[in-house]
């Protein structure tokens, strides 16, 4: 577990990757402020973490305001004057191609780009003064990859992993690390929307996308962030680490044939 007393700041924090990240966080000793638009699921997420004995706090911010991230920040950081860690999951999932509108791409920029500057210069003061502080940012594979009709989505991913490296040299002087993850397929509730609710009919179709043959669970996304946020990745800076079971590691034949497959689901 690590050391008490640490604070963490958590941004879509109300569902999926988010939720799993401030739950991890609150079980390893953090207090955690929770950030969301959906104030619904930050009341279920208060009351979880209470259930396991956990300590956060939520605040309802749309990140893609940058006065409205600033005031969060200041009232609810302030009091404790240090930062630990920030970790940036709130997203935007619009995904458009050629028809894309301009609102779309106000949306996606504002909440996927915008969103994660906005929230990390509001924090940087309590970081900077924090020893062994982190950030983490919530990339993609998508980020590395063309997929269909996906110009705003992947756009942004791809943006995040750049904006990642560049945080990471500004602020190292400052001793704060930066890094990012990029997740394959986790059952989140995006992914549970797109199969409508049918996992047992869905997870062998999209899990012949990755190595180990199924999709990712929200907690294991957590618990690499947890990772990147520790003592224990104090030398790691500026790097992406894929939490995306083998996805961006195979060729373009796939798995082969099942029968010399010799893996388990």
């Amino acid at each position: 577990m690590d050391a008490p007393h640490r604070t963490a700041l958590v941004t879509g924090a109300a569902s999926g990757i988010g939720r799993a990240t401030a739950e991890e966080l609150a079980a390893r000793g953090y207090a955690v402020l929770a950030l969301d638009i959906d104030e619904p699921g930050l009341a279920e997420l208060v009351a979880s973490a209470e259930g396991a004995g956990g300590t956060i706090r939520t605040r309802r911010v749309d990140v893609s305001d940058q006065d409205a991230v600033r005031r969060a920040v200041t009232e609810e950081v302030a009091g404790s004057e240090r930062l630990d860690a920030v970790v940036n999951c709130a997203a935007s999932f619009v995904a458009s191609g050629l028809e894309v509108t301009t609102e779309e791409w106000e949306l996606a920029l504002g909440v996927n780009v915008r969103g994660i500057s906005n929230v990390v210069q509001a924090a940087h003061p309590y970081l900077a003064r924090t020893p062994g502080a982190a950030v983490v940012n919530t990339a993609s594979i998508s980020a590395r990859i063309a997929q269909p009709s996906r110009w705003t989505y992947n756009a942004t991913k791809g943006a995040i992993v750049s904006l990642t490296r560049c945080m990471a040299m500004d602020l190292a002087v400052d001793g704060i690390r930066v890094n990012s993850v990029s997740p394959g397929w986790i059952w989140t509730p995006e992914v549970a929307r797109a199969a409508a609710g049918d996992r047992e009919r869905w997870e062998p179709i999209w899990g012949r996308f990755h190595l180990l043959r199924r999709l990712g669970e929200p907690v294991e996304v957590a618990r690499a962030i947890a990772f990147l946020c520790s003592a224990e990745a104090s030398f790691i800076t500026g790097t992406d680490l894929p939490v995306d079971g083998g996805y961006l590691a195979m060729g373009p034949e796939g798995l082969g044939d099942d029968s010399t497959f010799a893996g388990t689901s």
